[in-house]
């Protein structure tokens, strides 16, 4: 499987208090992803994998179909938005992975998501 460059993909990451319990070691954080086509040629987002590691280390992988329940054809030139959330013990830690595409020829593909940090607000200098 071919990595794209065509494809760029964006993060804004915000830390959710209300649904956060720092006594309990459980920081939850809302993530949007923007997926832009720069390609000549539409893309659909097939699957993803994110490898989500806190700051003692701990890793866990998530792999599934598509995002939010969609497997978006994003055409060239255009940008796919989604919110969704992770969870991890310690107020920081990093988000990495990659999307699984198929371009409308039929070309299958990896979109790398470039790694995010997850931060409690104040925490990192």
């Amino acid at each position: 499987m071919s990595k794209s460059p065509s494809i760029e993909i964006k993060a804004q990451i915000d830390y959710l208090p209300s649904q956060s319990q720092p006594e309990a070691g459980r920081y939850v954080f809302a993530y949007t992803i923007t997926i832009r086509n720069q390609s000549p040629i539409a893309a659909r987002l097939l699957a993803r994998h994110w490898v989500i590691t806190d700051a003692h280390g701990k890793v866990q992988e998530v792999r599934g179909e598509g995002v939010v329940g969609e497997m978006p054809l994003i055409a060239p030139g255009q940008a796919f938005r989604y919110t969704s959330a992770a969870m991890i013990e310690t107020p920081v830690g990093i988000m990495r992975g990659e999307y699984q595409m198929r371009t409308d020829a039929g070309e299958f593909f990896e979109a790398e998501i470039p790694a995010f940090t997850l931060a409690v607000p104040r925490s990192l200098h």
